[in-house]
Protein backbone atom coordinates (compact mmCIF):
# COMPACT_ATOMS: atom_id res chain seq x y z
CA UNK A 1 0.00 0.00 0.00
CA UNK A 2 1.22 3.08 -1.16
CA UNK A 3 1.45 6.47 1.38
CA UNK A 4 -1.17 7.98 -0.33
CA UNK A 5 -3.42 4.77 0.07
CA UNK A 6 -2.51 4.40 3.50
CA UNK A 7 -3.30 7.85 4.32
CA UNK A 8 -6.93 8.11 2.28
CA UNK A 9 -7.75 4.82 4.16
CA UNK A 10 -6.89 6.22 7.64
CA UNK A 11 -9.03 9.35 7.04
CA UNK A 12 -11.75 7.82 5.49
CA UNK A 13 -12.03 5.29 7.88
CA UNK A 14 -11.62 8.35 10.79
CA UNK A 15 -14.34 9.96 9.07
CA UNK A 16 -16.54 6.97 9.12
CA UNK A 17 -16.31 6.09 12.35
CA UNK A 18 -17.52 9.22 13.57
CA UNK A 19 -20.23 9.11 11.15
CA UNK A 20 -21.62 5.68 10.34
CA UNK A 21 -22.86 4.75 14.03
CA UNK A 22 -25.71 7.67 13.50
CA UNK A 23 -27.11 5.88 10.54
CA UNK A 24 -30.10 4.30 11.40
CA UNK A 25 -30.03 4.45 15.10
CA UNK A 26 -26.43 1.84 14.82
CA UNK A 27 -24.87 3.41 17.87
CA UNK A 28 -28.37 3.18 20.19
CA UNK A 29 -28.44 -0.34 19.57
CA UNK A 30 -25.20 -0.93 20.38
CA UNK A 31 -25.66 0.84 23.50
CA UNK A 32 -28.64 -1.06 24.16
CA UNK A 33 -26.67 -4.60 23.84
CA UNK A 34 -23.15 -3.35 25.72
CA UNK A 35 -24.19 0.00 27.76
CA UNK A 36 -23.42 3.19 27.25
CA UNK A 37 -20.33 3.11 29.51
CA UNK A 38 -18.52 0.42 27.18
CA UNK A 39 -19.91 1.83 24.19
CA UNK A 40 -17.99 4.55 24.73
CA UNK A 41 -15.02 2.98 26.08
CA UNK A 42 -14.61 1.26 22.95
CA UNK A 43 -15.40 3.96 21.02
CA UNK A 44 -13.00 6.20 22.20
CA UNK A 45 -10.15 3.96 22.15
CA UNK A 46 -11.39 3.42 18.32
CA UNK A 47 -11.52 6.80 18.07
CA UNK A 48 -7.85 7.36 19.56
CA UNK A 49 -6.53 4.65 17.61
CA UNK A 50 -7.57 5.67 14.15
CA UNK A 51 -6.32 9.59 15.25
CA UNK A 52 -2.83 8.04 15.88
CA UNK A 53 -2.84 6.00 12.82
CA UNK A 54 -3.92 9.19 10.61
CA UNK A 55 -1.55 11.51 11.84
CA UNK A 56 0.92 9.05 11.45
CA UNK A 57 -0.07 8.44 7.89
CA UNK A 58 0.03 11.86 6.79
CA UNK A 59 3.49 11.90 7.96
CA UNK A 60 4.60 9.20 5.44
CA UNK A 61 2.44 10.80 2.70
CA UNK A 62 4.38 12.58 -0.17
CA UNK A 63 5.35 15.39 0.27
CA UNK A 64 3.32 18.60 -1.97
CA UNK A 65 4.07 21.73 -0.95
CA UNK A 66 1.23 23.65 -0.97
CA UNK A 67 2.99 27.12 1.13
CA UNK A 68 6.00 27.35 2.58
CA UNK A 69 6.94 27.46 6.48
CA UNK A 70 7.64 30.52 7.83
CA UNK A 71 9.03 31.08 11.15
CA UNK A 72 6.34 33.46 12.42
CA UNK A 73 3.56 30.33 11.78
CA UNK A 74 5.63 28.30 14.86
CA UNK A 75 4.10 30.92 16.95
CA UNK A 76 0.45 30.17 16.39
CA UNK A 77 0.21 26.42 17.84
CA UNK A 78 2.04 27.93 21.01
CA UNK A 79 -0.49 30.47 21.33
CA UNK A 80 -3.45 28.25 20.61
CA UNK A 81 -2.51 24.79 22.32
CA UNK A 82 -2.52 26.26 26.14
CA UNK A 83 -6.48 27.81 25.65
CA UNK A 84 -7.32 24.17 23.73
CA UNK A 85 -5.62 22.68 26.37
CA UNK A 86 -7.39 24.71 29.12
CA UNK A 87 -11.17 24.11 27.18
CA UNK A 88 -10.63 20.72 27.26
CA UNK A 89 -10.08 20.21 30.69
CA UNK A 90 -12.23 22.83 32.19
CA UNK A 91 -14.81 21.91 29.52
CA UNK A 92 -14.96 17.98 30.29
CA UNK A 93 -18.37 17.63 31.56
CA UNK A 94 -19.46 20.47 30.53
CA UNK A 95 -23.45 21.28 31.56
CA UNK A 96 -24.67 21.08 28.06
CA UNK A 97 -27.77 18.53 26.73
CA UNK A 98 -25.74 18.29 23.59
CA UNK A 99 -22.12 18.65 23.04
CA UNK A 100 -18.55 16.96 22.72
CA UNK A 101 -18.26 15.58 26.56
CA UNK A 102 -20.87 17.05 27.93
CA UNK A 103 -22.93 15.86 30.41
CA UNK A 104 -26.25 15.29 29.38
CA UNK A 105 -28.10 13.01 32.56
CA UNK A 106 -27.94 16.23 34.72
CA UNK A 107 -30.50 18.53 34.23
CA UNK A 108 -29.21 22.26 32.78
CA UNK A 109 -29.73 24.69 35.93
CA UNK A 110 -29.89 28.03 33.99
CA UNK A 111 -28.75 29.79 37.91
CA UNK A 112 -25.87 27.74 37.78
CA UNK A 113 -24.96 27.10 34.13
CA UNK A 114 -20.90 26.29 35.02
CA UNK A 115 -18.58 26.63 32.34
CA UNK A 116 -21.56 26.09 30.15
CA UNK A 117 -21.97 30.20 30.75
CA UNK A 118 -18.53 30.50 29.01
CA UNK A 119 -18.51 28.19 26.18
CA UNK A 120 -21.48 25.37 25.78
CA UNK A 121 -19.30 23.70 23.11
CA UNK A 122 -15.46 23.28 24.82
CA UNK A 123 -14.61 20.55 23.09
CA UNK A 124 -15.73 21.53 19.96
CA UNK A 125 -13.64 24.63 19.87
CA UNK A 126 -10.47 23.28 21.62
CA UNK A 127 -10.25 20.92 18.14
CA UNK A 128 -10.41 23.87 16.20
CA UNK A 129 -7.79 25.94 17.56
CA UNK A 130 -5.50 22.87 17.58
CA UNK A 131 -6.26 21.93 13.76
CA UNK A 132 -6.26 25.65 12.82
CA UNK A 133 -3.14 26.04 14.31
CA UNK A 134 -1.43 23.47 13.47
CA UNK A 135 -2.92 23.95 9.40
CA UNK A 136 -1.37 27.23 9.15
CA UNK A 137 1.70 25.72 9.60
CA UNK A 138 1.94 22.71 8.22
CA UNK A 139 1.81 23.77 3.97
CA UNK A 140 2.04 20.14 2.20
CA UNK A 141 -0.67 18.87 0.61
CA UNK A 142 -1.48 15.52 3.14
CA UNK A 143 -1.25 17.72 6.44
CA UNK A 144 -3.38 20.77 5.14
CA UNK A 145 -6.37 17.54 3.90
CA UNK A 146 -5.76 16.54 7.41
CA UNK A 147 -5.98 19.82 9.64
CA UNK A 148 -8.57 21.63 7.30
CA UNK A 149 -10.90 18.29 7.43
CA UNK A 150 -10.86 18.65 10.97
CA UNK A 151 -11.41 22.57 11.33
CA UNK A 152 -14.28 21.97 9.01
CA UNK A 153 -15.79 18.99 10.94
CA UNK A 154 -15.16 20.96 14.73
CA UNK A 155 -17.20 24.32 13.39
CA UNK A 156 -19.54 22.58 11.42
CA UNK A 157 -20.62 20.39 14.29
CA UNK A 158 -21.10 23.92 16.69
CA UNK A 159 -24.38 24.34 14.80
CA UNK A 160 -25.75 21.00 14.16
CA UNK A 161 -25.59 19.99 17.93
CA UNK A 162 -27.11 23.30 19.16
CA UNK A 163 -30.15 21.99 16.60
CA UNK A 164 -30.01 18.60 18.45
CA UNK A 165 -30.22 20.76 21.98
CA UNK A 166 -32.78 22.22 20.97
CA UNK A 167 -34.65 19.19 19.81
CA UNK A 168 -34.14 17.03 22.99
CA UNK A 169 -34.65 20.28 25.47
CA UNK A 170 -38.02 21.80 23.57
CA UNK A 171 -39.36 24.83 25.14
CA UNK A 172 -36.61 24.68 27.68
CA UNK A 173 -34.17 25.35 25.51
CA UNK A 174 -34.52 29.18 25.10
CA UNK A 175 -33.53 29.40 29.11
CA UNK A 176 -30.11 26.90 28.41
CA UNK A 177 -29.43 29.16 24.96
CA UNK A 178 -29.97 32.76 27.03
CA UNK A 179 -27.22 31.03 29.72
CA UNK A 180 -24.88 29.79 27.90
CA UNK A 181 -22.66 30.61 24.46
CA UNK A 182 -20.46 29.30 22.24
CA UNK A 183 -17.41 31.34 23.07
CA UNK A 184 -17.65 34.39 26.32
CA UNK A 185 -15.21 35.99 28.60
CA UNK A 186 -18.03 37.98 30.14
CA UNK A 187 -18.87 35.40 32.94
CA UNK A 188 -15.43 35.81 34.07
CA UNK A 189 -16.43 39.59 35.87
CA UNK A 190 -19.01 38.15 37.38
CA UNK A 191 -18.42 37.97 40.97
CA UNK A 192 -21.82 34.97 41.35
CA UNK A 193 -19.73 32.78 38.43
CA UNK A 194 -16.60 33.00 40.05
CA UNK A 195 -17.86 32.57 43.76
CA UNK A 196 -19.31 29.15 42.29
CA UNK A 197 -17.30 28.35 39.81
CA UNK A 198 -13.37 29.98 40.39
CA UNK A 199 -11.67 27.79 42.71
CA UNK A 200 -12.71 24.42 40.21
CA UNK A 201 -11.85 26.27 36.69
CA UNK A 202 -8.41 27.66 38.77
CA UNK A 203 -7.44 24.18 39.04
CA UNK A 204 -8.67 22.59 36.05
CA UNK A 205 -6.96 25.43 34.19
CA UNK A 206 -3.88 24.98 35.52
CA UNK A 207 -4.22 20.86 34.72
CA UNK A 208 -4.63 22.08 31.20
CA UNK A 209 -1.39 23.69 31.12
CA UNK A 210 0.35 21.01 32.83
CA UNK A 211 -0.90 18.84 30.02
CA UNK A 212 -0.03 21.24 27.40
CA UNK A 213 3.42 21.88 28.99
CA UNK A 214 3.86 18.14 28.86
CA UNK A 215 2.71 17.63 24.57
CA UNK A 216 4.92 20.35 24.13
CA UNK A 217 8.24 19.08 25.44
CA UNK A 218 7.12 15.37 24.41
CA UNK A 219 5.77 16.83 20.70
CA UNK A 220 9.34 16.64 19.27
CA UNK A 221 9.96 13.02 20.42
CA UNK A 222 6.70 11.74 19.64
CA UNK A 223 5.57 13.54 16.62
CA UNK A 224 9.19 14.03 15.33
CA UNK A 225 9.28 18.12 15.00
CA UNK A 226 10.08 20.37 17.40
CA UNK A 227 7.54 22.74 17.96
CA UNK A 228 9.45 25.97 19.20
CA UNK A 229 9.78 28.33 17.04
CA UNK A 230 13.11 28.93 15.32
Amino acid sequence: MTGWSAYILALALFVASHFLPRIGGLRERLIGVVGRRAYFAVYGGLSLALLVWVIAAAGRAPYVALWPQMPWMRWLPNLAMPLAAMLVTCGAGVASPATLGGARKAPFDPQAPGFAALSRHPLFLALALWSGSHLVVNGDLAHVILFASFVVMAIAAIPAFDARARRVMGPQSDVFFANTAIFSVAPLFRPSWRASNGRRMALRALLGLALWMGALHLHGLVIGVSPFPV
